[in-house]
């Protein structure tokens, strides 16, 4: 375990910032300007806390502090690239901290080798990104937005919105990766009365298969053209990146439904957009991009039939009030030199957590 040394510590923390919404809720902890709701605890115990949405370029905010700072908080929402460079500079540094889950964002191999400790708050989002994949399911699937698009226009053309509108039922629905969140959206699908099928690493119980009636498939090959719906829920690691290429999209069912709100860049950005415009992909919903924030002429923005929003589907005020306690306890724990929760840890003693490996 990474214990503090004596002393004050310079803790850093980058998130997004608010601006007039920072005062709209008294539990809306995960933006720059309420910063975990933690500054008056740390303060109080003799340590700095520096917080910024500047994370980007030679001259942004988060480089001047890099050098001296002990902790890092970063959010999967509005992610501080931490790259080997970052790490090379970080002379302090001991600890990683990511209030959210996910820490793709982090380079692990470097972090590890620097002998860091780098953790995340296992388990904090999980229900509020299962629901939001099962939104953007039924969004998909009813065909939803252009149908909120006509009524914003002044628009009534009923024949335009349910020439492709179906039901879910009887529907075969694919997860890739079956995690904690993964398990949460199998479960949340078994009402719906859908053909329910995931690939994993790791097969789960007998008993989780006979509650959910979900089916493994071994070969992700194998299952994906079987699918009408497919939901991306695994982990973004060096065999993840880039796993739907054209290649593979072009094997799914011509007129396939995709939700991703694991990571952006798991997609070949251009392959998902060239599939839009075919209509191989019937349409394409989820929250993550690559990178983050998305550029004004990120692709995914024009392309057709597509349910996108900026990342927001861990980020729920209920998510963050367990992120921001998880932290908080994590840092009281460091301060204290105990251990983390074992599933919090993604890189502990120069080892990565098993799903990065």
């Amino acid at each position: 375990m990474t214990q503090a040394t004596p002393g004050s510590k310079k803790i850093v923390g980058v998130f997004y910032k608010a601006n007039e919404y920072a005062k709209l809720n008294p539990n809306f902890l995960g933006c720059e300007e309420n910063a975990l709701g933690i500054r008056d605890w740390l303060e109080s115990q003799g340590h700095k806390y520096v917080v910024t949405d500047d994370k980007e370029g030679p001259n942004c905010e988060l480089e001047k502090h890099i050098e001296d700072m002990h902790v890092l908080i970063t959010t999967p929402f509005h992610p501080a690239y931490v790259t080997a460079e970052r790490i090379k500079k970080a002379k302090n540094l001991q600890l990683l901290l990511t209030a959210g889950i996910g820490s793709d964002h982090i380079d692990l191999k470097a972090a590890a080798a620097a002998g860091l400790t780098v953790a995340e708050v296992t388990g904090s989002n999980t229900v509020s990104v299962a629901e939001d994949e099962l939104m953007r399911i039924l969004i998909l699937v009813r065909n939803f937005i252009p149908g909120y698009q006509q009524v914003v226009t002044g628009e009534w053309k009923v024949a335009a919105i349910s020439h492709r509108a179906y039901d879910l039922e009887g529907k075969t629905v694919g997860t890739v990766g079956a995690g904690r969140i993964g398990k949460l959206l199998m479960q949340r699908l078994r009402p719906f009365n859908c053909n329910i099928l995931y690939h994993d690493r790791i097969k789960a119980d007998a008993e989780f298969e006979k509650e959910t009636g979900a089916k493994f498939e071994e070969d992700l090959d194998k299952m994906l053209p079987k699918c009408d719906v497919v939901v991306v829920n695994t982990p973004l690691t060096e065999k993840t990146r880039g796993m739907f290429d054209k290649e593979r999209i072009s094997k799914l069912k011509k007129g396939v439904l995709i939700v991703n709100n694991a990571r952006g860049a798991i997609m070949d950005t251009q392959a998902v957009v060239d599939a839009c415009n075919s209509g191989h992909i019937a349409g394409y919903s989820g929250d993550v991009w690559n990178p983050q924030p998305a550029p004004q002429d990120h692709p995914w923005r024009y392309m057709p039939n597509h349910a996108m929003t900026p990342h927001t589907s861990g980020t729920t005020i209920d998510g963050q009030l367990r992120y921001a306690a998880g932290t908080k306890d994590m840092l009281d724990r460091y301060f204290k030199g105990e251990e983390f929760p074992a599933q919090n840890y993604i890189v502990k003693e120069g080892k990565l957590a098993s799903q990065y490996q």
